[in-house]
């Protein structure tokens, strides 16, 4: 799995972002979605992980009407992270991630078993060879609260692309469908962020719950963002196309 030359630091928050190779087209349906979030909860440790058969227990548990809250209790979280998820969203060609290094090269490790599980899945499901991922991923190194903020709003609002291809060009038309698309992707942490139950348990958000100003906060950290013109401050580390 690719990774960079850069220093990860334990307990600092940095951006990553990885695309698939040549912006090809990485998640075709919404089972590929749904694999790429399974991934990044299910990655997220320092022991061994088989996707197949984390899958297999649950298909099992659910066969034997054994009901929710028993499936729950098969995967209460007993998980040594190596990072802390506080957020994310995934694009047809590529995702972003925001993400808390808790371990040694946590998030190189991270990445590695992410981008070679999800990777086997597609060369598997498409009949496919070859690198699924570019080279290498984006890290950027988050070094204060105002850096955090416009990160967040950037990772979060990534998505208007979908529904407004030429905003960056002309500027954002419909803000307010803009911010109920927003409000309503599902392949984003932002939902569960404003309180919209969406992958709860995949993302630990008290930490920028607090730095936002809670649930209100975010949403209005976004909203305002997007009716002024969606206009973000480019940071010099990273362009941010």
């Amino acid at each position: 799995m690719p990774y960079r030359d850069i220093q990860f630091v334990n307990d600092e928050i940095y951006h990553i972002v990885l695309r698939a190779i040549d912006d090809n087209l990485l998640f075709k349906n919404i089972d590929d979605y749904y694999r790429g979030i399974f991934s990044i909860y299910e990655f997220n440790t320092t022991n061994p992980v088989t996707i197949r058969e984390r899958r297999k227990i649950r298909v099992q548990l659910k066969k034997a009407d054994r009901g929710p809250s028993s499936v729950a209790e098969a995967f209460i979280d007993k998980r040594d992270k190596l990072v802390e998820v506080f957020g994310f969203c995934f694009m047809p060609n590529h995702f972003h991630l925001l993400l808390k290094q808790l371990k040694e090269n946590g998030i190189t490790k991270f990445m590695s078993k992410g981008g070679t599980g999800l990777g086997g899945y597609f060369n598997r499901k498409y009949s496919r060879k070859g690198h699924v991922f570019q080279d290498r991923f984006t890290a950027i190194h988050i070094k204060n609260e105002d850096q955090l903020k416009t990160i967040f709003v950037y990772i979060h609002t990534n998505s208007i692309s979908i529904i407004e291809p030429k905003w960056k060009e002309i500027g954002i038309k419909e803000s307010e469908k803009v911010i109920k698309f927003l409000e309503n992707y599902k392949w984003s942490s932002y939902p569960d962020y404003i309180g919209k139950k969406n992958f709860p348990s995949v993302t630990d958000r008290d930490f920028i719950l607090e730095i936002m100003g809670g649930k209100q906060g975010c949403e209005e950290f976004i909203k305002n963002w997007v009716r002024y013109k969606g206009k973000i401050r480019e940071l010099p580390e990273l362009s941010l196309d």
